[in-house]
């Protein structure tokens, strides 16, 4: 895409002001839209342009990134009676970096198809302090030409730009990313009460925990192959996942020890002593199988 084109950004809320503050020296220039004066002001101050409505923006923007709060206003600000549509030219793409359902998004798709206009879902991950520098991982489902037309602007605010697939596949990937991320959180407060009930300093245990995830790089670790299914003999990965769940075996054992011993209920551990080794595709070791 030429970088001439104007990029514009709905939606000036948490995550979508560290994303458009990054498009502020984008070559083309800056249009936002929000809702709220106050949310608008420090665009204008630095040089950006401020919209009445999406349609005014779409008037001018070859690029549009809406960061809204659910499908309800993503329909809203497409196909509202002053929405995108209403004004798009043909070529233009629509990137929803909402977090809105797989399902929803190809049906905008569909509706923005019959205006000649591309869609993309692209959710991010990362959080507003990633936004504010740049880093942001941003996961995007739509056609290879759509991909290519954001992927420069999209890098201002992202330092890693994923081509998920077709529409909705964005939103497939960030479910799968967020899934290992609240179940790791459901398993960390499984660890605080083991480690509450040993007496142990539960602030000291998250100083290790984030210590040592930050140079073994946490569950994420180990999603390094192209597929799940189990790994046959002579497999570069056979030996170190082995490795891996001969070590997670034994640990866990030994917290359900610790935790039957103390008369805490873990049953994402109990969970995970069983199925850690069809997971890492070398089936059950020796402890699982003893304690089945």
């Amino acid at each position: 895409m030429s970088d001439t084109l104007s990029v514009g950004f709905i939606g000036l809320g948490n995550m979508g002001a560290p994303m458009a503050e990054r498009l502020l020296e984008w070559p083309g220039g800056l249009l936002v839209c929000d809702t709220r004066e106050a949310a608008r002001q420090p665009f204008t101050t630095a040089g950006a342009t401020a919209a009445g409505s999406p349609a005014e923006l779409a008037e001018r923007c070859g690029v549009i990134s809406i960061a809204v709060l659910n499908d309800e206003q993503v329909r809203g600000v497409l196909s509202g009676p002053d929405g995108i549509l209403q004004t798009a030219k043909p070529g233009t793409v629509i990137a929803v970096h909402s977090t809105i359902a797989d399902t929803t998004a190809t049906e905008l798709a569909a509706e923005c198809a019959g205006h000649a206009v591309e869609f993309v879902d692209a959710p991010i991950s990362g959080g507003a302090p990633a936004a504010q520098k740049g880093a942001l991982a941003v996961m995007v489902g739509g056609s290879p030409a759509a991909f290519e037309a954001v992927r420069e602007p999209f890098s201002t605010f992202a330092s890693l730009v994923v081509h998920a697939g077709e529409v909705g596949a964005g939103t497939r990937m960030k479910l799968a990313r967020n899934l290992l991320h609240f179940v790791s959180f459901t398993a960390a407060a499984e660890a605080q009460r083991l480690a509450e009930a040993a007496g142990l300093d539960i602030g000291a245990l998250g100083k290790v925990v984030r210590h040592s995830d930050s140079h073994t790089g946490g569950p994420g670790a180990i999603m390094l192959r192209k597929t799940t299914a189990a790994i046959e003999e002579g497999d570069f990965w056979l030996p170190i996942l082995t490795h891996v769940r001969n070590l997670g075996e034994k640990d866990l054992a030994l917290a359900l020890d610790l935790g039957d011993r103390l008369d805490v209920e873990l049953p994402l551990a109990r969970l995970a002593l069983h199925g850690l080794g069809d997971g890492l595709g070398v089936g059950p070791g020796d402890i699982a199988k003893e304690q089945k």
